[in-house]
């Protein structure tokens, strides 16, 4: 098997292979969630438990979609040929929710080109390296994708939440071809929005977008749970289009009015790469909002 980064602990750590779902193992049957999960990170591999162990580091809000296509595959006898791979585990990323301090968070869209997920709006991230502490590939992959560097001593940061991501991310889609567990931290700055902004530099393979979201759009894009038909919840003085930044193919940029109802889509029955904002990202601005309101 491929080194395993995701292991549970339930005497002694065991990986969890690609297939499985790592909500299911760690929840108490078929529920939606979030269960509250302790981790923590040894020799490169996160260690995944539904009670206290010595080296955990957090606990945490571990969830998935509703439609989540592990959790479904658990529920269904495979049909022939319908194969996933027996020597892969369940990959480790990290996404950093950046918060400026006048309190809006960071959000880039995926460029159209990627294999995975493309056209999204996600956080800044991606893998975490075997040698590499958490906040470090964070910090790394905001860096990669934004250009931005993080002065020492003008941050602080927390761990949010534990999301785990198939793609595609619905059984309708195809059989997934990625499983990943995604940390959420929560990185605040002592920087404004303004001097964050002036500072960052898109890498123009991996983000073709950007925009910093506020307390009320982000609890609107939200309160849009994915397999639910309606949003709920929604405030009636929303605005009609929040302000983002769109990368030119000459290497400039030029300011994007982007409708809301845009950032309010879920994710569709059927593949495309419609724009909108992840779902993984939905939970991760719920959480945020939590610890803003603390």
């Amino acid at each position: 098997m491929a080194a395993a980064r995701v292991l549970l602990l339930s005497g002694r750590p065991e990986s969890v292979s690609f297939a499985q779902s790592v909500c299911g193992l760690l929840g108490a049957g078929p529920g939606l969630g979030p269960w509250p999960t302790y981790c923590g990170l040894k020799r490169g591999q996160l260690v995944l438990s539904d009670r206290p162990f010595q080296g955990a580091s957090a606990r945490l809000p571990l969830q998935r979609p509703p439609f989540c296509p592990f959790s479904a595959l658990d529920q269904q006898p495979r049909a022939p040929g319908a194969e996933l791979p027996t020597n892969r585990g369940v990959d480790l990323a990290v996404a950093v929710v950046l918060q400026s301090s006048d309190q809006t968070v960071l959000l880039t869209r995926r460029t159209r080109t990627l294999n995975v997920s493309p056209n999204l709006w996600v956080p800044p991230g991606g893998h975490v390296e075997p040698d590499e502490e958490l906040l470090d590939g964070g910090l790394r992959e905001l860096w990669e994708e934004s250009g931005l560097q993080l002065p020492q001593g003008q941050f602080f940061w927390v761990p949010l939440g534990l999301w785990e991501s198939a793609y595609p991310p619905r059984l309708s889609w195809g059989l997934p071809k990625y499983h990943h567990i995604i940390l959420y931290l929560l990185v605040i700055s002592q920087e404004s929005q303004q001097q964050l902004q002036a500072r960052i530099q898109p890498n123009p393979r991996e983000v073709n977008a950007l925009m910093w979201l506020g307390p009320d759009v982000a609890a609107a894009v939200a309160a849009t749970e994915d397999g639910t038909e309606t949003p709920r919840h929604l405030p009636q003085d929303l605005p009609p289009s929040v302000l983002a930044v769109e990368l030119e193919e000459n290497g400039g940029a030029r300011p994007l009015v982007l409708p809301t109802s845009t950032l309010l889509r879920t994710t569709p029955a059927t593949a495309d790469s419609k724009e909108r904002v992840s779902t993984g990202t939905k939970f991760a601005l719920r959480l945020w909002l939590q610890h803003l309101g603390r």
